[in-house]
């Protein structure tokens, strides 16, 4: 007997019965096997915005909106985003603010031959940043005649050029649809001349920008460039 106990009396089998003893359980319950291989959960770690025009004496031409656009969202930005400076990206010396989460890049090609460009300068940007392409998200700011002076809108990266020569180069450059990466395109309104032939149009989008008219591109294209980027980085899991 043991210390701290009292006999207890023997219990009674009522006739036809048979006792049953309980069973200890040995064995825990199995649990599922733990998977060797997870899928990634991947985020958008940096957005590379890439606005496209020309250089030179043709800077300030509506042709050059992206750029109109993207200096004043830099601008908007404030602190956190780095100012504009001359940087070797793409084998050439390009305008460019490189901050905590957006890299800026203001096309120094001339723009019916951006592709190439636009394809060294996003190679380099996944090498200088360490990211996979899965990581990195693409948005380049083009002018549009179809749409109203300062309307920005999102339009996915294989949608047709619709004539644009800038469009039409880097889609040659990048492929019109990538396997891999976020890409998209985001376009800057720049109003159409009532003309429609090929020269009027030509000439229009190759004239000087108005001090008006690029107010309403900083000001309209600059919440709206922004508002685009936000957009995406929400739908791409940034």
């Amino acid at each position: 007997m043991s210390v701290g106990t009292s006999p207890q009396p023997a219990a009674k089998k009522e006739p036809g019965k048979r006792k049953r003893r309980s069973r200890t359980p040995t064995d825990t319950p199995k649990q599922a096997p733990t998977p060797l291989i997870t899928e990634p959960t991947m985020t958008i770690q940096r957005l590379v915005v890439i606005s496209l025009g020309n250089p030179g004496e043709m800077r300030n031409t509506y042709h050059s909106a992206g750029h109109i656009v993207l200096e004043a969202l830099q601008r908007a930005l404030g602190p956190s985003q780095p100012s504009f400076s001359s940087q070797r990206i793409g084998k050439l010396n390009t305008l460019a603010s490189i901050g905590s989460q957006y890299s800026l890049l203001q096309s120094p090609a001339i723009m019916n031959v951006t592709g190439p460009w636009a394809a060294a300068a996003y190679r380099q940007q996944l090498v200088d940043s360490r990211l996979g392409a899965a990581e990195v998200g693409v948005v380049l700011v083009h002018d549009d005649l179809e749409e109203e002076l300062g309307v920005i809108k999102v339009r996915e990266w294989k949608r047709s050029p619709r004539g644009h020569n800038g469009v039409k180069s880097v889609h040659a450059a990048l492929g019109a649809n990538p396997a891999v990466g976020k890409w998209a395109r985001v376009s800057v309104g720049i109003g159409r001349p009532d003309a429609r032939d090929k020269t009027a149009v030509s000439n229009f989008v190759l004239s000087k920008v108005p001090r008006a008219t690029r107010s309403v591109l900083e000001d309209n294209g600059s919440r709206g460039l922004y508002q685009a980027l936000a957009e995406l980085n929400t739908k791409w899991g940034g």
